[in-house]
């Protein structure tokens, strides 16, 4: 038959006593492995640390943040929301955000927050600021660390004031209403 061919085939013969199959299960083992090692350090930081201080560092390696992410929204206070409403804005999010070329998807949560999942983790910063220019939301939270616009207090304290704790103001139907799911 002709090399190559659609019906070549390969003989084997069946008497493999005589051949040492060895080098190829290391391989084996390793195929698929060293195409991550090469992934991960492909962005090294190109910046003295010593020289930075915690945000500078987090700012450096967050750029560097490579595969998906999610975090979460904290919508303004004292505006009440229906799930509708929600939903709308996690949709006018996911659109305008689409159109900026950051990869990301909102949904509701509850009627004060709404998650998002970031395709590429290099993109944390674009989308912070994106959220951070959106009326609605108030606090950003990826990971363990919180975004505001400048001078805001945290999201908890103006909760806590909005519905004075205190003294055990709040309004009886406002805990129920936090909780519902959507």
């Amino acid at each position: 038959g002709v090399l190559g061919g659609k019906n070549a085939r390969i003989h084997i013969p069946d008497e493999l006593d005589d051949v040492v199959d060895d080098e190829e299960d290391e391989a084996w083992k390793e195929w698929g492995q060293k195409k991550k090692l090469t992934e991960e350090k492909f962005d090294p930081p190109p910046v003295d640390f010593s020289e930075m201080d915690l945000a500078q560092m987090q700012e450096e390696m967050m750029k560097r943040q490579h595969g998906p992410s999610f975090g979460f929204v904290k919508l303004r206070l004292g505006v009440r929301r229906t799930p509708d409403v929600i939903t709308d804005i996690a949709m006018k999010w996911s659109k305008i955000a689409r159109t900026g070329a950051i990869e990301v998807k909102f949904m509701g949560v509850d009627v004060s927050t709404i998650m998002f999942t970031l395709e590429k983790g290099q993109d944390t910063l674009e989308l912070k600021d994106f959220i951070l220019s959106q009326p609605e939301a108030y606090e950003m939270k990826i990971g363990d660390r919180l975004f505001r616009r400048p001078g805001d207090p945290p999201f908890d304290d103006v909760f806590a004031e909005l519905h004075g704790n205190d003294e055990g103001h709040a309004h009886p139907s406002i805990n129920d209403h936090e909780k519902d799911e959507l």
